[in-house]
């Protein structure tokens, strides 16, 4: 006679793990769903002619006839998506902007941080050397868009003619390229992650998800899923989904996995060199928090602990993180022993960053493939 399991019994054995594995994929398609909704909601804007552009608030340090320029753009203009949020000078300023001063040079950092600014648009003359390489380290720390208005004096290398930003009649030039400033690209690229990542979801989650999750169940105690918040686009930060690959340990957050790591299950061992660890991710690229292809996002603990010391490191946040990249596919995946291997990572995403193109993309997606089924030697 079959035992049957009532709702006062507890579930056992093997009954246990399926209960725990149907609560903890209930919990990712949860997430799911919301994603659908978020889609809808998007869908809705569009037929209802809403603006989607997100507005960018942006301040000036500096004074003079192009930053009174700047200022009347962004308010004759705001259909472009600038907002003005107010000019920093050490001296006081008559006409349009004296009103708008909140107060010297070095106040604009502590503005800028504590009010989530994007772009800080440099007005300075040339002969402020020291004051304007601090700015423009400050917004690379802090991934703060650094825009510089040229000058005959001016001692910072600017774009080409033909990439200049124009604000009304004032050249506004960047100090690097970035493609994916283009809302049309940017469009590109999200329409290729949503695409992508759904037919992931959809043809393959469906069955290779329930053998894997089993897989990682029944190798340790613990859950399937490792969760870890990570940085994203714009340093907001989300929860990063992973196949658990170890052993359930107090160093999960603190410490990266090193080579034939005791953490580290068989299973596991398997999912991280196959990159199959990684698969929970396509949820992160539909929900919008991740690209397929990126810089890859770093525990928090990794952004402290580098964002002060690599230059540009925090460049990275410009675009979306990845669940892969153009560093990982050039050999810098898995651990970093020393500063050097990041910043070698580093300046291979910023390199990605400054050179995106929609083809570089699908080249980094085939290789990624390759390196999957060959051998990788920091897959571990």
């Amino acid at each position: 006679m079959e035992k049957i399991i009532g709702p006062s019994q507890p579930f056992t054995g093997r009954n246990a793990v399926g209960a725990e594995l149907s609560a903890e994929l209930s919990t990712l398609l949860r997430s799911g769903r919301t994603s659908l909704q978020n889609v809808q909601t998007g869908i809705n804007k569009v037929f209802a002619l809403e603006p989607l552009t997100t507005v960018k608030d942006l301040v000036i340090v500096g004074d003079g006839p192009a930053a009174e320029e700047i200022f009347q753009y962004c308010e004759d203009q705001t259909v472009r998506g600038y907002r003005f949020r107010g000019i920093f000078n050490d001296e006081a300023i008559d006409g349009l902007l004296g009103e708008r001063r909140i107060g010297d040079v070095e106040a604009a950092k502590a503005f800028a941080i504590q009010n989530r600014i994007d772009i800080l648009y440099c007005a300075l003359p040339g002969t402020r050397r020291a004051d304007i390489t601090d700015l423009m380290e400050f917004c690379e720390r802090n991934t703060i868009r650094f825009r510089v208005i040229p000058s005959a004096e001016s001692f910072i290398p600017v774009v080409k003619t033909s990439e200049l930003e124009f604000h009304g009649a004032v050249p506004v030039s960047k100090i690097r390229k970035e493609p994916l400033d283009s809302s049309m690209a940017r469009g590109m690229k999200r329409v290729f992650d949503v695409v992508f990542s759904f037919g992931v979801i959809v043809f393959v989650f469906t069955w290779l998800f329930p053998l894997l999750a089993l897989m990682v169940k029944l190798s340790s105690k613990g859950p399937v899923f490792f969760k870890q918040m990570r940085l994203g686009k714009d340093n907001k930060q989300f929860v990063c989904w992973k196949f658990r690959s170890m052993r359930m340990n107090v160093e999960a957050d603190s410490k990266q996995a090193t080579k034939n790591d005791p953490r580290v299950t068989k299973v596991g061992a398997f999912l991280r060199k196959s990159n199959l660890d990684e698969m929970p991710q396509f949820f992160n690229v539909f929900m919008g928090h991740m690209s397929v292809v990126g810089p890859r996002p770093h525990p928090l603990r990794l952004n402290d602990q580098y964002r002060d010391i690599i230059d540009k490191y925090m460049v990275r946040h410009f675009v979306r993180p990845g669940i892969t990249g153009w560093a990982q596919v050039n050999g810098f995946r898995g651990e970093t022993r020393t500063p050097e291997m990041m910043e070698k990572r580093v300046e291979l995403d910023v390199w990605y960053l400054e050179n995106w193109s929609f083809l570089l993309d699908l080249k980094i997606v085939v290789k990624t493939v390759t390196n999957m089924l060959g051998k990788e030697e920091n897959a571990y």
